[in-house]
């Protein structure tokens, strides 16, 4: 699933194209089920001569302000990506939306388990609300990790993985900064001292900004990994120092990666450095948000 560093290379790279101040002359929907709202024959009515005003990222999800008001909000989900192309498109029975702009120029939006969304809103708050702060933004201090974390009894995994909790961490980048903290995914949240608060705090965003720097993680080369909107794979995999690496000696000292399952996410560390501290304190795992 795409998470906060290739969902910021994908708008880094549309930014850099030109698309902002481009115009939508039609939307072609192929598959209706991913626009979530409005219906599809709507939405193209809708979106049609519209002119793209600025493009954002927000947690995972693809912002696109567009004129009177409207906001697109793309989120990839598992498998979704955007295309960008100079107009020729060959058949792709897995691109399901496109926008043709007014330069003549395609942006395709390609999902082989078609598990990503559109949504099409003229009030995007009610939807990026929910959100928990950016992780790379001045909102997530030390100060605010250290209230979230007390607050709750919850396993730290799915704690991070619940984008009310923190907007756009995913699987990969939540495995790596355990992994850079020291600190077991199974461990309650509210057991952590104000040294482990610091090191989560930092290793998040090291983890975060190393991935952006290396416009993200493409674990394989098939349709359903990440690529950039202009075809490129990431380069953070050679970097990765847990995530799918069992069975593979620890960076830091030298024991097998192992891989477990936490409240169903499969799950890599390392058992000498992330030793799990035993907790008086019941964990709740229940009630996430995982977008």
């Amino acid at each position: 699933m795409p998470e906060l560093p290739e969902v910021e290379t994908i708008v880094r790279e549309l930014r850099r194209a030109g698309v902002v101040g481009r115009r939508i002359l039609r939307a072609t929907v192929r598959w209706n089920g991913i626009i979530a709202e409005p219906r599809a024959p709507a939405f193209r009515r809708n979106i049609r001569g519209r002119r793209i005003e600025g493009l954002a990222r927000r947690g995972k999800f693809i912002v696109m302000q567009l004129s009177e008001g409207l906001t697109l909000l793309i989120h990839l989900r598992m498998t979704g990506r955007l295309e960008w192309s100079g107009g020729k498109q060959k058949a792709d029975p897995h691109e399901h939306v496109v926008l043709t702009l007014d330069d003549g120029r395609v942006l395709g939006y390609h999902d082989t388990r078609k598990f990503g969304r559109w949504f099409l809103l003229g009030d995007a708050s009610k939807r990026l609300g929910r959100l928990g702060p950016e992780p790379l933004g001045r909102e997530f201090t030390v100060g605010w990790l250290s209230r979230l974390l007390s607050a709750h009894a919850r396993m730290l995994k799915p704690l991070l993985l619940d984008q009310r909790c923190v907007a756009g961490l995913g699987n990969i980048y939540v495995d790596e900064a355990l992994w850079e903290a020291g600190l077991h995914p199974r461990q309650s949240s509210n057991s952590l001292t104000p040294a482990d608060w610091k090191r989560l705090h930092r290793s998040i965003r090291q983890v975060l900004s190393r991935g952006i720097r290396r416009r993200g993680t493409s674990l394989g080369r098939g349709e359903a990994n990440f690529y950039s909107a202009a075809g490129r794979r990431g380069r953070n995999q050679d970097g990765l120092r847990v995530f799918r690496r069992t069975g593979r000696p620890c960076p830091r000292c030298g024991r097998p990666i192992v891989r477990l399952v936490v409240a169903q996410r499969s799950t890599h560390v390392c058992l000498e450095c992330q030793k799990e501290r035993s907790s008086k304190r019941s964990l709740v795992v229940s009630g996430s948000l995982l977008l």
